[in-house]
């Protein structure tokens, strides 16, 4: 039996109205879907309300394609959870979720030449995937997953009803669907997923104990989904991550890392990240974080580094321009992680942080690689660590022009990021203060642009390259060549450009006082 509930929000002249996250659902606004005479018989209401809900979920036309296969071989198809849930708060569809009461091989069958590429990697727990026409897509046969709760692999077990089906996953904003056989599409919703999705609540269709004993990954991605669309978390959800966050201890890192960076790369990231240390999440997949809690701000502006990072990741996010980085918003999270390990108390009562930027460097490698990400990724916010605290030895002004170049040179292509990091860790509230540590900073950066029209910058190079050396100083391939190359680079970042022959001078005179020749 196909469940449908109605539909919360303000009632007026018999019909329902909804806003669902600021999207105002009414008979107006879906008039296709709504009788000429307003319907009073309360079966018939709830079908035309079900009706205008179905009209804000828009089905691309493969999809009922695909429908019409199932159809017509007698099976029942649907949009489900993620799909379903997208289309409602109007954002842009990418890949489309289905479920199905055809078994795995009988979902192969009848795909089997209408997508363009099948695979059947998931098939083990229901899942075939397809493509047609550029559209990515997953069929899931009903299932009723019990879980060893050692591990976060389900045994599977197929169902026989939506309801069933729906009652297995995460959230109840995931628990909607779509039935695109039959003679009209029918929405259902047997655990109250829209009401949800209007208050912007985020709650489990079973209870969270069990959802999450199930598959801790879920708490993450509870976290996940605050960050990524502002939901709230039900008291009971949030109760349930306390009470079992020591259980994500369970989930390889592959996995961790994935829900991790959609958080980040959300729209408020601070809000899913303060979800994950205040229920103690953070404590097993980023402990360094929440460490940051028990040190103090030496400026004394912040009640502890963390507070004053979670600051610097919304100052960073705002100086973004080409969409979420999320090797910018590491950094800014992470930057100041060496501070607790750093932390000093000083003779005249300050608390001091030396070198704090080289251990948080440290650190951030040693997470980022315990958390399985790509060597790129660790190397760039592990760089940017470890040189956001250059700036502050500018001073004034007082850098020499080979200070600058190095500062370039050792950013290399992350010099924009470093600029957004270092003005971003600017979170006093003197105004004063701020406002002269933002013209210094647009100091050194004209002194750069200045520089980088003079010299190419980025691409400083010794003024001789390692064939030329070989060639002036008579000797084969190998480590002297590389010696003299750094002499030769450390010259140019010191002096500027030489010309030829005052480069070969130099590298002359120091393979003499270094006996090369």
């Amino acid at each position: 039996m196909v469940t449908s509930r109605r539909l919360p929000g303000g009632a007026a002249h018999g019909y329902s109205v909804v806003r669902v996250r600021g999207r105002r659902l009414d008979w107006p606004a879906v008039s296709a879907a709504v009788p000429t005479v307003m319907p009073t018989d309360s079966s018939d209401l709830m079908r035309a309300q079900e009706d205008a809900v179905v009209e804000l979920v828009a089905v691309p036309p493969v999809a009922q394609e695909l429908a019409d296969l199932f159809g017509a071989a007698g099976h029942r198809l649907y949009l489900v959870g993620g799909t379903v849930r997208d289309a409602l708060l109007g954002r842009p569809e990418t890949d489309l979720d289905f479920t199905t009461d055809a078994r795995p091989d009988a979902v192969l069958a009848l795909v089997d030449g209408w997508a363009s590429a099948v695979w059947d990697t998931g098939i083990a727990f229901g899942t075939v995937g397809l493509r047609r026409r550029g559209v990515t897509m997953e069929i899931t046969t009903f299932r009723s997953d019990a879980y060893d709760r050692v591990s976060r692999n389900p045994v599977v077990a197929f169902g026989e009803t939506i309801e069933e089906d729906l009652e297995r996953r995460d959230f109840s904003v995931n628990a909607m669907a779509v039935e695109l056989t039959g003679e009209r599409r029918v929405f259902t919703d047997p655990f109250g997923g829209l009401a949800a999705l209007a208050a912007g609540m985020l709650d489990t269709p079973a209870t969270p104990e069990e959802s999450f004993a199930d598959d801790p990954l879920r708490m993450l991605r509870a976290a996940r989904f605050v960050a990524q669309l502002g939901f709230t978390p039900a008291p009971r959800v949030v109760a349930a991550m306390t009470a079992m966050a020591t259980e994500l201890g369970r989930i390889t890192p592959e996995r961790v890392q994935v829900e991790l960076s959609k958080l980040l790369l959300g729209v408020h990231p601070r809000r899913g990240m303060e979800l994950l240390v205040d229920t103690g999440l953070a404590d097993v997949v980023l402990p360094e974080v929440p460490a940051m809690r028990l040190a103090i701000d030496e400026h004394m502006q912040h009640k502890d580094v963390y507070t004053h990072s979670l600051v610097v990741l919304e100052q960073a996010i705002a100086r973004e321009v080409d969409g979420p980085d999320l090797v910018l918003r590491l950094a800014a999270l992470l930057h100041d992680i060496g501070k607790p390990e750093t932390r000093r108390r000083e003779p005249d009562g300050r608390v001091s942080f030396h070198h704090h930027e080289a251990v948080g460097a440290k650190l951030v490698r040693k997470r980022l690689r315990a958390l399985r990400y790509p060597k790129v990724i660790v190397d760039e916010v592990a760089q940017l660590v470890f040189l956001h605290l250059r700036f502050h030895g500018y001073g004034g002004g007082e850098w020499t022009d080979s200070a600058v170049r190095r500062y370039v040179t050792d950013a290399g292509p992350l010099l924009e990021r470093l600029h957004k990091l270092v003005r971003s860790d600017c979170t006093t509230r003197n105004k004063r203060r701020a406002a002269a540590l933002q013209r210094t900073y647009d100091d050194l950066e004209e002194r750069i642009a200045a520089l980088r029209a003079q010299e190419e910058l980025d691409a400083i190079r010794p003024d001789l390259d390692g064939n030329a050396i070989m060639e002036l100083l008579g000797i084969p391939p190998g480590p002297l060549v590389g010696k003299a190359y750094k002499h030769l680079l450390a010259l140019r970042m010191e002096r500027g450009p030489l010309s030829r022959e005052d480069a070969e001078a130099q590298l002359r005179r120091w393979a003499t006082e270094n006996g090369v020749v």
